[in-house]
């Protein structure tokens, strides 16, 4: 039977999906974590496919089949208008829930890091996981995004793309065209290889697995504490990127000269590396002075679920017994 009073929270990234079921007085009724949300690769509905289980097993730690009142999903590669509209009318489809509401995955890291007020919240994002994007909410429901996916839209940095320039850098320090820089000796040393020349000839011939690229990206940044310079530009242009996204949302938004959350989160700002993190606040307070920068290492799927009680308009108790639950 269902369970009055409840909703599903549905955060989904690149590499891994969770689910929650929310009580309409914060509490958290059951839990599910799942593979990555892709869109992109399995369809539509291949993507809402792999939900489904979770959404089950969160609904049977209730003792629930559903449907629930709502869902709120957050999903990584909903980045149109039209991936929305086309993700939100499968989950309907699905019957888990009366309504749903479907965003991109980055409005869940703003709602996460925002304050609980009973009022609009109010802010800009940057997450910079896997991938790298910037959203925003203004006054009066006004929503600042960009497109984000990847070079064709204009985007810059995120932890596989860093990695990627690492091994550009490294590859050419190695043959002359470009400065020398202790990436091209710790890249291959971290597999057991020579030089970049091995190393290329392994990832090209794939005996060096794709997946395993994103290793390099917390090596960049040893080499970088270490002063190599070419590791260290590397990171300076990471900061100004996140700097530059944050501000242009808060400008869109005309938030620009307002105190105002800059929510920063994803695997590389959650870090804090110094060498980034330093520099971002300090670009941050050239170009929106009254911006305040804010790290959030919750779950997204928090703000998923504190979506779910904006919308229902819940106490200041609920909000703190919910928060509670991923402290």
């Amino acid at each position: 039977m269902g369970l009055t009073g409840t909703a599903l929270a549905i955060d989904a990234g690149n590499s891994k999906t969770d689910v929650a079921l929310v009580g309409a007085d914060g509490s958290l009724l059951g839990t599910a974590r799942g593979g990555g949300f892709q869109p992109q690769t399995v369809g539509t509905g291949g993507a809402v496919d792999v939900l489904a289980p979770l959404v089950a097993s969160a609904l049977a730690q209730a003792g629930a089949e559903g449907p629930v009142g709502h869902v709120t999903a957050y999903l990584a590669n909903a980045d149109l208008p039209v991936e929305e509209a086309a993700l939100a009318a499968e989950i309907g489809d699905r019957g888990w829930a009366r309504s749903v509401t479907v965003g991109n995955d980055t409005f869940a890291l703003l709602r996460a890091g925002l304050p609980d007020t009973g009022e609009p919240p109010v802010g800009a994002a940057v997450v910079c996981g896997a991938g790298i994007n910037a959203v925003g909410l203004g006054r009066a429901g006004a929503t600042a995004r960009f497109p984000s996916v990847g070079r064709l839209s204009g985007d810059w940095g995120g932890g596989g793309f860093l990695a990627d320039e690492a091994l550009w850098y490294a590859a050419r320090a190695e043959d002359g065209r470009g400065e020398p820089s202790e990436l091209a000796r710790a890249l291959p040393a971290h597999f057991g290889l020579a030089t970049m020349l091995e190393l290329i000839e392994a990832i090209h011939l794939r005996g060096i697995p794709g997946r395993r690229r994103h290793e390099l990206t917390p090596l960049l940044f040893d080499v970088a504490d270490a002063g190599d310079p070419v590791a260290r530009a590397i990171i300076a242009r990471q900061a100004d990127e996140v700097a530059l996204m944050a501000s242009v949302v808060l400008e869109r938004l005309d938030l620009i000269g307002e105190e105002t959350r800059v929510v920063l989160g994803g695997g590389v700002l959650a870090a804090r590396h110094p060498l980034l993190h330093d520099r971002i606040v300090r670009l941050l307070a050239e170009r929106a002075p009254k911006a305040v920068a804010h790290v959030v290492t919750a779950p997204p799927v928090l703000g998923a679920a504190l979506h779910v009680l904006d919308r229902a308009g819940a106490p200041a108790d609920a909000y703190a017994r919910l928060r509670g639950s991923w402290a």
